[in-house]
């Protein structure tokens, strides 16, 4: 035998792969669960050196200059005062505004204010048949 044809060599990965699988199945449940969690762990932290490396490596960026007709958006501060109304706001009331009917404009409560509603009549109990003789 002294030269291996692919057969061979795919044999041999194959077998490679079955130890491997034997190995990670001959592990009791609590070792595989704790591999798994370490796994999963490794690749959180590696997510994050990902993200915070460029973030750490930048310095900080100049303030941009404001866009002539831009948006106006967070951090510009308040705009100019609007000019005072010659006509007073708000207009007519609306055709279908009704006003309140009672305001409370003192310490007395609304139970004070409205009339009692009245009560439904009790009903009569029920006659329960009796037989005549």
């Amino acid at each position: 035998m002294g030269a291996k044809d692919g057969s061979e060599q795919a044999l041999e990965t194959w077998l490679d792969r079955a130890n491997r699988a034997l190995i990670f199945a001959s592990m009791s449940g609590e070792a595989q669960l704790m591999l798994m969690i370490a796994g999963v762990h490794l690749i959180g932290l590696g997510c994050v050196a990902v993200l915070l490396i460029p973030a750490l490596r930048e310095g900080p960026q100049p303030p941009q200059s404001p866009e002539p007709g831009g948006e106006d958006g967070w951090g510009r501060g308040p705009g100019p005062t609007p000019l005072d109304p010659t006509s007073p706001r708000g207009g007519l009331p609306l055709p279908d505004a009704v006003p309140a009917g009672v305001r409370l404009r003192d310490h007395r409560r609304l139970r004070d204010l409205r009339p009692a509603r009245e009560r439904r009549p009790a009903r009569e109990p029920r006659r329960v048949p009796v037989r005549s003789q």
